[in-house]
């Protein structure tokens, strides 16, 4: 992901610190049903990477294969694909047999760029019928869709995006990612916005990326936290970044959270697994749940400590 980058002679300069939890989230979450475990999953953003083999896919993995190697690591998958292609049922159902013999898997599709960004939620309807027509074949392996909007889709486009989601089935989880900076720089388009989510059960995205830390809203519309994190390489920052995500999230889960989607993002995709692992021993220690770690090709050889 470019979104956001720095370069990393600049990181020194970027304030990464979390902002404070605004009012917004903390009454969302004291509405929230405490009876139901805190659910959570970790993953990435793509299972097709090369990179990867060695890594924690065997040697000499073919490209088809690489979900079949993915689905043994992780818990679920932030689905990039169907963002730049409708799928049907037929490749979707393939996809889903694949993943079933992880019990716990999910699948996070991405509405599609023709919805998000083509046709900018206008007019839209013969392609979200396709899209959902597609994504309902992983059935029980089927997790939150979200639905990603460009930079410059403004707050002067908040009609449409009220009517697009407002039409939207209810049956399955819906976040949304807005990147204009004027959704955040005007209290007045945050607060429409956010209380949109709200009413609809829509939840939101928070992207934690160096170069944008306005897009670390905090705003919790429903009690449920999709978190897209763009490390920097393993840089240190990273670590003491997922560090005080962690402890966010054990703050959120005192006070009613319900689940959370994390996915780890690298400018450089070969070191997200390594930085997700670190994540999930982290989150497994902090916040006493049993997230199964990937597992790395070296380290099950005896090579590394």
């Amino acid at each position: 992901m470019e979104f956001g980058r720095v370069p990393e002679h600049e990181l020194a300069n970027v304030n990464f610190s979390l902002p404070a939890d605004p009012a917004f989230t903390t009454e969302t979450l004291a509405l929230a049903d405490r009876s139901q475990p805190l659910q959570m999953h970790v993953g990435c953003a793509k299972w097709g990477r090369k990179e990867w083999v060695g890594q924690i896919y065997p040697p000499k993995t073919k490209d088809a294969n690489f979900l079949d190697e993915y689905v043994k690591h992780f818990n679920c998958i932030e689905l990039n694909a169907t963002f730049y292609q409708t799928y049907g049922p037929d490749t979707i159902s393939k996809w889903k047999q694949k993943a079933d013999p992880n019990p716990n898997f999910k699948f996070c599709p991405k509405f599609s760029q023709s919805i998000s960004h083509i046709r900018r939620l206008k007019n839209a309807e013969d392609i979200t019928t396709a899209y959902y027509e597609g994504v309902m074949a992983f059935e029980d392996k089927l997790g939150p869709m979200f639905l990603q909007l460009s930079d410059n889709f403004s707050p002067k486009s908040l009609p449409e995006l009220t009517a697009y989601l407002e039409h939207l089935p209810t049956d399955v989880p819906v976040y949304v990612e807005l990147r204009h900076k004027d959704w955040f720089a005007v209290p007045e388009n945050r607060e429409a916005a956010f209380n949109l989510f709200r009413r609809l059960n829509i939840g939101s995205i928070i992207t934690d990326a160096s170069g944008r830390r306005d897009v670390i809203h905090m705003m919790l519309p429903t009690p449920h936290a999709f978190i897209r994190f763009v490390g920097n390489g393993l840089h240190p920052t990273d670590y003491t970044r997922c560090d005080e995500w962690i402890e966010r999230i054990a703050q959120w889960k005192e006070q009613g959270l319900q689940s959370v989607w994390f996915f780890m993002h690298q400018h450089d995709e070969r070191y997200s697994p390594e930085l997700a692992d670190y994540v999930i021993e982290k989150m497994n220690k902090r916040l006493g749940v049993s997230i199964p770690r990937p597992q790395f090709i070296g380290k099950e050889m005896g090579l590394f400590d």
